[in-house]
């Protein structure tokens, strides 16, 4: 790395250290939740993110199973992890980090938007 370029994996030398997700903007812009890093570059997604992330692209047996697994992997309550997964689906770092989630999630909750 260069001296003007910081180290992308954050200060515990993890990938994906930095904070949490900020608040979605209403206007439904994909850059939103974009925590902002050393020089103006979008910050990377959180591990928290990346978790919330790959708990998306698995399949479920049954019902509670997932929520089963949001409490005990996560440590979080099922209606947080529902917030912190819609706002990833507006931030652009996420669609950039596991494109083929997202999509299939943003198309989910258009579906459902267009029921009510």
């Amino acid at each position: 790395m260069t001296a003007d370029r910081p180290d992308p994996s954050g200060p515990s030398g993890l990938p994906g250290s930095a904070g949490p997700v900020g608040p979605a903007d209403p206007s439904g812009s994909d850059e939103s939740a974009e925590p902002q890093g050393s020089g103006g570059s979008p910050a990377p997604l959180s591990g928290q993110e990346r978790a919330v992330l790959a708990l998306e692209r698995r399949s479920w047996a049954g019902p509670g199973a997932k929520e089963r697994a949001v409490r005990e992997e996560l440590g979080i309550s099922p209606v947080r992890y529902y917030q912190l997964l819609n706002a990833l689906l507006d931030d652009r770092r996420a669609l950039e980090a596991d494109p083929v989630t997202v999509n299939r999630l943003r198309r989910v909750r258009e579906a459902r938007r267009g029921r009510r």
